[in-house]
């Protein structure tokens, strides 16, 4: 790698979308520690909408403030009559998408200016497939407020989409002990939206059923790493 590349590669952000268990959370941690012995700085960013770290604790204040009339986290009764409310739930809509701007137009931004590779564990196509599948009444992505985070955030320089058929999704949910999983239907509709977005998001597609040594492989050459053997010769040196 020249020292153009190099100097590229330490501001660069990398997006890893895809469904639960398809490996995201693994290749984000293979390809840090690849980083991290070439002496490259990272950070990992992770998002979800509504449920960033950020956001969680804001909506922890909201409860406590509400005296328990707020609904707690989590699938359930109550937080569905909430959210039959419009006001409330388009509140709730503006207050999330607002957050993940912050988190990708403003934390993203002044973690490259520091250097650092920024890991994003999701990215807008994940929000994006969250949106439409538990809020399809609102059609989000026509708001104002969508389109303009769509023109806020950073783009990545590299996008992976790491899928999985829906059975093996919900296998290894099982052995990571999700507390909240998708029902099958909702995940194949998942998986169906992550394939017609996958060309429009510029993501390169994973089959996350393929060995984990072999899925870091490809993603280390398409963000211009060397091989592991090259590493390896340098750290000799």
């Amino acid at each position: 790698m020249d020292d153009a590349s190099e100097k590229r590669l330490r501001r660069s952000l990398i997006a890893f979308s895809g469904l639960d268990g398809a490996g995201k959370s693994t290749q984000i941690e293979l390809l840090r520690r690849r980083l991290r012995d070439r002496g490259v700085e990272t950070t990992v960013v992770w998002v979800r909408v509504g449920y960033t770290p950020a956001f969680s604790r804001l909506k922890s204040l909201a409860r406590r403030l509400a005296g328990g009339h707020l609904p707690a986290p989590g699938p359930g009764k109550r937080r569905s009559a909430a959210f039959g409310r419009s006001w409330l739930r388009r509140a709730w809509l503006a207050g999330a998408l607002l957050d993940v701007a912050w988190v990708l137009a403003v934390r993203v931004r002044l973690l490259r200016r520091r250097g650092r590779v920024v890991l994003c564990d999701r990215h807008l196509v994940d929000t994006l497939i969250d949106l439409r599948l538990n809020f399809p009444m609102e059609a989000v992505e026509r708001w104002w407020l969508w389109r303009a985070v769509e023109r806020l955030v950073e783009r990545p320089e590299a996008s992976f989409m790491l899928l999985v058929p829906v059975a093996e999704s919900q296998r290894r949910s099982d052995l990571k002990g999700e507390p909240f999983r998708d029902a099958p239907d909702v995940l194949e509709a998942r998986l169906a939206h992550y394939r017609a977005l996958a060309a429009s998001s510029r993501c390169t597609i994973l089959d996350g059923s393929e060995p984990a040594a072999d899925i870091a492989a490809t993603i280390a050459a398409t963000v211009g790493l060397p091989p592991a053997t090259d590493d390896a010769h340098q750290s000799a040196a």
